[in-house]
């Protein structure tokens, strides 16, 4: 299940005693997502947690290591980190990060990340990140000295384009995506699978992780009408021509109606906005109908390669009881489809 701070803690229970396996804590201008874990650490004894993702330009990898540290530790051994380079106009508008060359940052980005996790001492010359910054001259390399829990976090990367895919399945241990129909799953863990081969490794315990926004009722038509405002805004952010989900939107065969959402989002009409994503690029690429239906389209992802399914409750117009409701009925589905088991 996919969360943020907004009933975290009520969510994030109700899921573990319905035995949901992770957390997902997402990262953006709604909340971050260290501060949600470390809530849902405390409250809960089994269920693992996740950064969904944590984005890279928001901290020095140093920083991303020691929080991964400290949640897992909180956790007793429970965490996973997730990483993502974030959409282009957020990293420079919000962060003030230039996006330039983001597949290089990002394996240096995970090699510092790793090595901390390591607890060996941190020294590290690369293009983009250099640790120490001074050189030989800024004395003993310094290195995590929170006490380890269990074995090393595992490493997930968000990706969306193929370059981006093949980098994942060559450094990380999990991909996770969004907006993801079965057949894109399908595609990207082909992708996936061709990184992994040039380290001489297999789909073997690599984790494929699509985050799916889901809204359960008897109408489809209703179901996608909760979930607009949602994909709107994140359409919505910067230019459309950078937006990765706009981009995503033209390759499916939405390119004009990927635009006019970015124009009506820049203009300050949401509502419009929202009614102009279109209903079959929901339903596409999220989970929305009935039990049964949803139940299918589980199997179906399943069959794609997904080994995990993130159910993103935090994307429907509703109230925290809407979205127990969601948790609970999304299990349902899961036990009917026979992709769990």
């Amino acid at each position: 299940m996919n969360l943020t701070y907004q009933g975290a803690s009520e969510l994030a229970v109700a899921a573990e005693r319905f035995g949901y396996d992770v957390a997902f804590a997402p990262e953006g201008y709604r909340s971050d997502a260290a501060s949600v874990l470390g809530m849902v650490a405390g409250r809960t004894d089994r269920i693992g947690l996740a950064s969904g993702v944590m984005q890279i330009p928001a901290r020095p990898p140093g920083l991303a290591a020691l929080t991964a540290a400290t949640l897992n530790s909180l956790s007793a051994g429970r965490f996973r980190l997730g990483l993502g380079v974030s959409n282009p106009d957020v990293s420079d508008g919000w962060y003030g990060v230039p996006f330039d060359r983001p597949l290089e940052r990002t394996r240096e980005y995970v090699e510092i990340v790793r090595m901390a996790l390591s607890g060996e001492p941190v020294v590290y010359a690369g293009e983009h990140y250099q640790l120490p910054s001074s050189g030989s001259a800024g004395g003993a390399p310094l290195h995590v000295i929170t006490e380890p829990a269990g074995a090393l976090v595992p490493v997930y990367l968000g990706a969306v384009g193929p370059r981006n895919l093949q980098l994942a399945g060559e450094i990380a241990d999990g991909w996770i995506g969004v907006f993801a129909a079965p057949e894109q799953v399908a595609e990207s863990v082909e992708r996936i699978a061709a990184g992994r081969a040039l380290r001489g490794s297999t789909m073997a315990g690599f984790e494929v992780i699509p985050c799916l926004a889901t809204s359960v009722g008897e109408s489809v038509e209703g179901c996608v009408d909760l979930l607009r405002a949602h994909y709107a805004h994140l359409m919505g952010i910067g230019d459309p021509a950078r937006n990765f989900y706009c981009k995503l939107a033209a390759r499916l065969g939405w390119p004009q109606d990927a635009q006019e959402v970015s124009l009506r989002v820049r203009a300050g009409d949401r509502a419009g906005a929202a009614a102009a994503v279109p209903t079959d690029f929901v339903d596409q690429t999220s989970l929305v109908g009935p039990v049964d239906r949803i139940a299918e389209r589980m199997a179906a992802y399943a069959e794609a390669g997904v080994t995990t399914l993130s159910i993103m409750i935090s994307a429907v117009a509703t109230d925290l009881t809407g979205r127990l409701a969601i948790l609970e009925q999304a299990m349902a589905a899961l036990e009917k489809s026979g992709a769990g088991s």
